[in-house]
């Protein structure tokens, strides 16, 4: 194996350590701790802070006990891989820190992690408890929203807001089983109070954020806040805060959102088809996503913008443990604040499978509008960007005829398929694997039974296949054009252009064929060898230089 690579600076996960003055085993401990507390990363003794390597100290030239040390002084024990690295001369250590999942501390208690500064550069800070109960939360080893708050009693609940939860209920079909709970019983199954030793009743996070008073909310959870706003060409033309109950906090968005999403109307066969500028399901996932997996121990607001370019719905506290933006799509659901997830499926409010972003893919797509883009997520926030540009009515047509023939919704890695190839006309299964998040054997059999659906076509071989939408698709709307460019050419045409080629340039060669043509490389190759069979081609040279030639007439 190959030793490790000295970085040019520091990180987040890159930690510089003079040794010259023997660096003691209390700041190397420290800096072990800060790093396992974030992402984990590589400490390199004997660097200075500017990436010059000047050795280890005499103390520390036996690395032997090195990671003994470190798993003794940590709680609980962190295994570090020291390995000896020889840069130009001078020996320095490569200390290896895996990333924790529990908080770890020193023996002596001190709690810190990695953080980057204002200005860019990285230092370890002491963890807060506010900094370590949301790193648990973050884990999943602790659910903020099941536990008591402080300071809060049954007087805090709102009877007003238990009876919108009801109604909630009903309107949004949730269980209807809690309908029938008197108050006390429905508290206890949704976990909006707890019970404590002496059997009183507490109201909980959960509890205060769906039937909490506003006054409560503002004293006993600072953290709660939404804003909606909307910038038109730079102006502000509402840029409202609130403290409101989750279910009337909702309400109040979705009230007052309706106003800037006008909507119209397309002729589908019989029937006519909304279409708004922003589809209502999944604005109203997106922003009931944010508000239930916000990160209650950080302040900050939800924030829900609308402006020229697009809807941003923004909320404090990264993507949890597990989810990556590579796996929004299929990774199992990990909530962060699960009682309350779960209290707001049963109601009915969001998505009870917890598929919620498959919902919010639907509502982009089936309107023929760009995926949901969160690019912009960090280890801070969740930020989601909705594209409000015109739907595609002719891709909505195909969609809304082919979810009729099929009397239920096209299932979401069709829709993904269908909308990734009306975009870049012509898709293989790598290329489909990475949309829709899944091996190439699962893109390969969406494509396939859109094959057998009529609704894309095959073009090639097994190896190499590459999928177009179907004739139909284009030819439905008169644009046949379109469909031409996207296809390409039959197998006859191809060889024409070849020879037209040859004739203008006297040889060609695969990779000439492969630009010329729009083919793979193993398409290229079958089709100059079929050429070169039948008695029109001839091949010149061999490997990379291999050339085709018309072959003389005898």
């Amino acid at each position: 194996m190959n030793p490790p690579s000295l970085p040019s600076r520091e990180s987040l996960t890159v930690e510089f350590k003079s040794d010259r003055s023997r660096l003691s085993d209390r700041e190397l401990v420290e800096a072990v701790v800060c790093l396992a507390n974030a992402d984990g990363g590589e400490i390199w003794l004997g660097v200075e802070d500017n990436g010059t390597p000047t050795g280890l100290h005499a103390e520390h030239l036996n690395l032997a006990g090195l990671g003994g040390l470190v798993a003794a002084r940590t709680s609980p024990s962190v295994a570090v891989v020291v390995t000896p690295v020889n840069l130009n001369g001078i020996a320095v250590a490569h200390i290896a820190v895996p990333k924790s999942s529990a908080e770890v501390a020193t023996s002596n208690g001190v709690y810190l992690r990695r953080r980057i500064k204002h200005d860019g550069t990285p230092e370890c800070a002491p963890m807060l408890p506010h900094d370590r109960a949301s790193r648990a939360a973050h884990f999943g080893l602790a659910d903020a929203s099941a536990q008591p708050v402080a300071g809060a009693t049954l007087a805090d609940l709102d009877p007003l807001e238990r009876e919108r939860l009801r109604q909630s209920v009903q309107q949004y079909g949730g269980d209807r089983v809690l309908l029938e709970l008197d108050d006390e019983a429905l508290d206890g199954a949704l976990g909006l109070t707890a019970r404590q030793a002496d059997g009183a009743r507490v109201p909980t996070l959960t509890g205060l954020l769906l039937v909490g008073r506003e006054q409560a909310l503002r004293d006993l959870v600072p953290t709660h806040e939404f804003a909606f706003q909307v910038l038109a060409q730079e102006a502000v033309r509402f840029n409202e805060f609130r403290r409101f109950p989750l279910l009337k906090a909702l309400d109040w968005l979705e009230t007052n959102f309706r106003p800037y999403n006008p909507e119209r109307e397309i002729q589908v066969g019989l029937f006519r088809v909304p279409v708004p500028r922003v589809d209502l399901g999944a604005f109203r996932e997106a922003v009931a996503n944010a508000l239930v997996h916000r990160d209650y121990h950080r302040l900050g607001a939800v924030h829900v913008r609308l402006d020229d370019d697009g809807l941003t719905i923004s909320n404090p506290g990264g993507l949890v443990d597990g989810v990556t933006l590579a796996n929004l799509l299929t990774t199992e659901p990990r909530p962060r604040n699960r009682t309350l997830a779960d209290a707001m499926k049963r109601v009915g409010v969001v998505e009870r499978s917890g598929r919620g972003v498959d919902k919010i893919y639907r509502g982009m797509l089936r309107f023929g509008r760009p995926e949901p883009d969160y690019r912009r997520t960090s280890e801070y926030s969740v930020v989601l960007r909705l594209a409000t540009v015109d739907a595609d009515e002719s891709f909505l047509k195909l969609v809304v005829d082919e979810e009729r023939k099929l009397g239920r919704d096209l299932p979401i890695d069709s829709l993904i398929a269908l909308a990734a190839l009306r975009e870049l006309k012509r898709l293989g299964t790598e290329e489909l694997a990475v949309h829709i998040q899944r091996e190439p054997a699962q893109a390969k059999r969406t494509l396939e039974l859109l094959l057998e659906a009529g609704l894309v076509q095959a073009h090639g071989a097994t190896k190499g296949r590459t999928y177009t939408l179907a004739p139909g698709v284009y030819q439905a709307d008169g644009d046949k054009a379109a469909y031409t460019r996207q296809t390409g050419f039959s197998a006859l045409q191809h060889e024409q252009l070849v020879l037209n080629y040859v004739r203008q340039h006297q040889a060609i060669r695969r990779a000439d064929v492969m630009e010329l043509c729009r083919l793979s490389e193993g398409q290229a190759k079958e089709l100059l060898k079929r050429m070169k069979a039948s008695g029109q081609l001839q091949l010149e040279g061999a490997g990379r230089g291999a050339l085709y030639r018309l072959k003389p007439l005898a």
